[in-house]
């Protein structure tokens, strides 16, 4: 049902669809409205049209020659994540990642076709504005918000259903879950072999979020999540898992947790994590299996 965690048992169930290039499924323990469902969809659309690097009709894509557009409600909170993750991973993560991503053939035709490997700009804030209602580049260059942004719209879908249909409430997009007023069991996904976990989390209230480097992934050990700062895949972390209370902290830690000090970040912002390291080793946080945490680790 998903990339890296899934649902289990009898929660598995409800609105099921696809759209921005993965599986959702929604879970309000009735059936929505047609109306809901179109609203739902609706806003997932408008938060694809302003992020998406893939749409020709983006605000992504019209400023990668640069330039000034509105800005989306969405990017001063964004951006703002993105300069933690920055500064804590010595600018591994970086919002302007998407011409590295390109360069090794992940574009908008799915060429799979790798170049040479391209560094996003070092300094992305002098490049990013945010002033004057604005989202402005001030040189070529082009968005990605791959790290956090399927987090965001998560939790922007949650928080709608939970003000028009208060209830048990479950958004699961193609692995990042965040659940509200009911618990469900969460299969943290083995990244070899997807027909096992290595272990289970009992989610209430909060998000789970995850990443791994068998998923989007092509050539020579080519994958989507890069190094900024080289435009080459990470080759030490395989796979990652954090959860949080909201979906785009979970989502931005389980980014950072591929380099050195994203374990730092995650504990400074409360968050609870696993990964793997591609040696198979398994890493945990310090609360995750404990009350804190409700989890389990099959190792």
């Amino acid at each position: 049902m998903s990339d890296e965690a899934r649902v289990t048992g009898e929660s598995a169930r409800g609105w099921r669809f696809e759209a921005i290039g993965t599986q959702w499924t929604i879970d309000t323990g009735k059936p929505l409205t047609e109306t809901e469902r179109a609203a739902v969809l609706r806003l997932i659309d408008d938060f694809d049209r302003e992020w998406s690097r893939f749409r020709g009709d983006s605000t992504v894509r019209a400023l990668a020659s640069g330039g000034s557009r509105p800005l989306p409600t969405d990017a001063e909170a964004m951006f703002a994540v993105y300069a933690d993750l920055g500064a804590a991973t010595d600018g591994a993560v970086n919002p302007l990642v998407g011409v590295s991503l390109e360069a090794l053939g992940y574009d908008t035709s799915y060429s799979l076709r790798p170049g040479d490997p391209i560094s996003a700009p070092r300094d992305w804030r002098r490049v990013l504005s945010t002033g004057a209602g604005a989202l402005t580049v001030s040189q070529p260059a082009l968005i990605d918000v791959g790290a956090i942004g399927k987090g965001r719209l998560v939790d922007l879908v949650l928080e709608y259903l939970e003000d028009a249909w208060p209830g048990s409430l479950t958004v699961d997009a193609g692995g990042d879950i965040r659940c509200s007023g009911v618990r469900e069991r969460i299969g943290l996904e083995h990244p070899y072999d997807p027909t096992r976990i290595i272990g289970v989390v009992d989610l209430a209230d909060a998000a789970l979020c995850a990443s791994a480097t068998n998923r989007r992934a092509w050539g020579d050990g080519l994958h989507h999540v890069l190094d900024a700062r080289t435009g080459m895949p990470v080759r030490a972390v395989a796979a990652t898992w954090a959860v949080a209370p909201m979906a785009m902290m979970a989502d931005a830690a389980a980014t950072a947790l591929f380099f050195d000090g994203g374990a730092q970040l995650a504990r400074r912002w409360g968050v609870e994590w696993v990964r793997m390291t591609t040696a198979g080793r398994v890493e945990w946080s310090p609360g995750f299996g404990t009350e804190r945490c409700r989890a389990e680790l099959f190792t």
